[in-house]
């Protein structure tokens, strides 16, 4: 990867909607050059798609959630598939350590929080925290 292709992939990150035109200027090539790149760099599998950044407090999702989730013994997936149908869950990794799970959840209210945390509490221990900033923004790991 050269400087060009890290000067798409954060230009691309920041706005996945930047015409060709503009990303061509940035890094200095021709336009049938700078999508011949992209082309490569979505081949390669280093860009996997452009995403739409949606504000959740705008379509009525004003709190945020991180819930830890530890399954009972047997229980790992019926937890799994709880969580994979639960459509508040907009995010969900498996982890190592105490935990099995770390999910973000949006919500309506904290009163939607507790229907979601009773549904899972049943198969597994969880553990809350209601997010009241984000100092840190999604970005890029440094290219």
């Amino acid at each position: 990867m050269d400087n060009a292709d890290r000067l798409l992939i954060e230009t691309l990150f920041e706005n996945g909607k930047t015409p060709l035109k503009e990303l061509a200027a940035k890094v200095g090539l021709s336009a049938p050059s700078t999508s011949e790149r992209l082309k490569r760099l979505e081949e390669r599998g280093l860009i996997k798609g452009y995403t739409l950044n949606v504000v959740p407090e705008q379509i009525g999702y004003p709190l945020r959630a991180i819930v830890r989730v530890s399954p009972m013994p047997g229980q790992l997936q019926k937890v799994t598939k709880l969580i994979q149908q639960t459509a508040e869950i907009t995010e969900c990794d498996k982890v190592t350590g105490e935990d099995c799970f770390v999910c973000k959840i949006h919500l309506k209210s904290i009163e939607q929080l507790d229907l979601i945390l009773d549904g899972i509490s049943q198969y597994a221990a969880t553990n809350s925290s209601i997010v009241k900033s984000s100092p840190v923004k999604r970005r890029l790991p440094p290219l």
